[in-house]
């Protein structure tokens, strides 16, 4: 038996099958079906059928490309896609519907669903989806996907492409994706050949896994639709893990010069956060304090013994004298921010790895490796010493940090001051919490003020992107569905994906959103302050967060006063919706 293909649309008839519901048995010929048969998907006549050559061997098959690139997708251990439908995306979609592996998530603006996959990505550690269309989708996508290739996150971005590219003036949602993708992507390709697209997709996510970052994949409308028979389709393996581990002289040798240093400390960054443990069992043997990037926040409890908090602008100044006054660093997973602002003048041991970042200065002894698999290997040549001097030096910088935050945090002040707004979150919040921060002055106040107690938190590190906050929440919910998930977020960062807030209540998704809304762009009025420029353009009209959030389907709650605020918390912490608190803050304040 023979199948033959339309040319207009690419439908096949199959011999073999038939079309038993147009009254057309199993095993009728082609050449006995009437002459007036039309395709049944486009109406073309009889005669814009083909045979199929026999030695095409896709032709076929049950499965499509986008069926296949799906059932991939499922293997690599991807669940959950966020993106938007359209024209040109419209296979892949119903081949993720049909799919009961996967899970479509319909954001109403893709640079929300890029958001939430690099957020997804970060706080999961595995490949973060998103599925689009070509032209405005893809664009939108972009500022999401760099927030994922600067902070290292594993992203795969699926984008729809017209049938027929780059034709020149009159085409319709049609760009060159391949140039617009370039810069933000590890691998960056177009299926132009179905026989490809198995391959392309695992070269893609191995990619993006290994490399840690952005890969794109752009599948042309007609080849999402065209038969695939995976078992005749190439593809690549990835490697389970990227264990890497220097030589044991190398250990040793950077163990010599911890033990001969008088006066140690330890700076953890995000590429340590896996290893709180190890940290802390490492500063109990040297009697180090730890200091953290603001990334790596929460890799130990704020009130663990050794632990000074954040190294940086956001820090205390005991976290800048520690580090000052120290004779070497030991960095672990640091990335060197400038916000972070690294003595950059110090001998150093520097365990990372990405090995661009290894060699600070001239001082630097480099161990090329993951923090997790380096220092449990480290800490047996480690010599004890005796750590009672400096651990009560620690001790006492704690307090003083503690007590100076504790008295900023004015409960009677009106508007409600940020650090009491951060001294009750730190009360109330669980230590098996998610949260996700928005970029601005509520970031600020975050890192300064809130004392973790190993709860996760995500945010946008080096883009530093507002409108990052909330669709990180919902990422996080998605992610960790028995976990309570809280935003905290500015008015500025939250009206960029507020949007959204009707996805949370679609898809039942009780995140807490905490909105310090001054009706400015706080931070920005800081910066122009600082350099003495006129504050300018930085106030915003606000809409009723509060009342939006109950028009959406979601419970909004006011405060207008500190008193206002515990309660407000407890209350939405009891309900199973996503609610807003939306907090009257002063710009003025800070």
């Amino acid at each position: 038996m023979t199948a033959w293909k339309c040319r207009v649309c690419g439908y096949i008839y199959d011999e073999t099958a038939g079309i038993p519901m147009a009254g057309i048995p199993a095993g009728t010929p082609f050449i006995d079906i009437p002459g007036n048969w039309t395709c049944p998907v486009c109406g073309a006549a009889k005669d814009a059928f083909d045979a199929v050559s026999e030695d095409d061997l896709h032709a076929r098959s049950k499965t499509t490309v986008s069926e296949v690139i799906a059932a991939e997708l499922a293997a690599f251990g991807i669940s959950l896609v966020f993106g938007l439908p359209g024209t040109s995306s419209l296979g892949l979609v119903e081949a993720i519907r049909k799919n009961p592996a996967l899970r479509y998530i319909v954001f109403r603006h893709e640079g929300n669903a890029a958001m939430a996959a690099s957020a997804y990505s970060k706080l999961t550690g595995n490949v973060g989806a998103c599925l689009t269309i070509a032209g405005p989708g893809a664009t939108n996508l972009i500022t999401g996907l760099y927030d994922a290739k600067e902070d290292h996150a594993s992203v795969i971005a699926l984008n729809g492409q017209s049938e027929s590219q780059y034709t020149g003036p009159g085409g319709i949602q049609e760009i060159d994706q391949d140039a617009l993708f370039r810069p933000v992507t590890v691998y960056n390709n177009t299926i132009a050949d179905r026989s490809k697209a198995v391959l392309l997709l695992s070269r893609a996510l191995k990619y993006a896994i290994i490399q840690r970052g952005v890969a794109q994949l752009s599948v042309p409308n007609n080849i999402q639709k065209e038969p695939l028979d995976a078992a005749f389709c190439t593809r690549e393996s990835c490697i389970p893990g990227t264990g890497i581990i220097p030589t044991e002289d190398r250990i040793r040798l950077a163990a010599d010069r911890i033990n001969a240093a008088k006066n140690p400390v330890i700076l953890a960054g995000w590429g340590a956060y896996a290893a709180g443990a190890d940290v802390l069992a490492v500063a109990e043997k040297i009697g180090s304090p730890i200091l953290t990037t603001f990334r790596a926040k929460g890799i130990l409890s704020e009130d663990t013994e050794w632990v000074l908090g954040i190294l940086g602008n956001v820090g205390s100044p005991m976290a800048r004298s520690t580090a000052a006054s120290a004779d070497l660093l030991i960095t672990f997973g640091v990335g060197f921010s400038k916000f972070t602002n690294v003595p950059s003048d110090k001998p150093m041991i520097q365990v990372d790895l990405d090995p661009i970042k290894l060699g600070k200065n001239n001082q630097t002894l480099s161990l090329f490796g993951n923090c997790a698999d380096v220092i449990p290997r480290l800490l047996p040549l480690l010599e004890g010493r005796d750590t009672t001097a400096a651990k009560a030096e620690v001790t006492r910088m704690q307090r003083e940090w503690d007590g100076l935050r504790d008295r900023e945090a004015d409960s009677t002040a009106v508007p409600v001051r940020p650090p009491y707004i951060m001294k009750v979150l730190s009360e109330i919040i669980p230590s098996n919490a998610v949260i996700s921060l928005d970029v601005g002055e509520n970031q600020w106040w975050f890192g300064r003020n809130f004392r973790m107690k190993r709860q996760r938190f995500v945010m946008s590190g080096y883009l530093a992107t507002m409108g990052f906050g909330f669709p990180g929440a919902l990422a996080a919910k998605l992610a960790y569905p028995d976990r309570p998930v809280f935003c905290i977020t500015g008015d500025g960062g939250f009206s960029m994906a507020m949007a959204d807030f009707v996805t949370a209540v679609k898809y039942s998704l009780p995140v807490v959103v905490i909105i310090l809304n001054n009706r400015e762009l706080g931070m920005i009025r800081v910066e122009q302050m600082m350099e003495h420029y006129p504050n300018f353009a930085t106030d915003l009209l606000n809409p009723d967060f509060a009342a939006y959030a109950e028009i959406c389907g979601g419970v909004g709650i006011p405060v207008r006063r500190p008193e206002e605020f515990r309660p407000a918390l407890i209350r939405a912490m009891a309900l199973d919706r996503p609610v807003i608190i939306d907090v009257d803050t002063d710009p003025k304040r800070f």
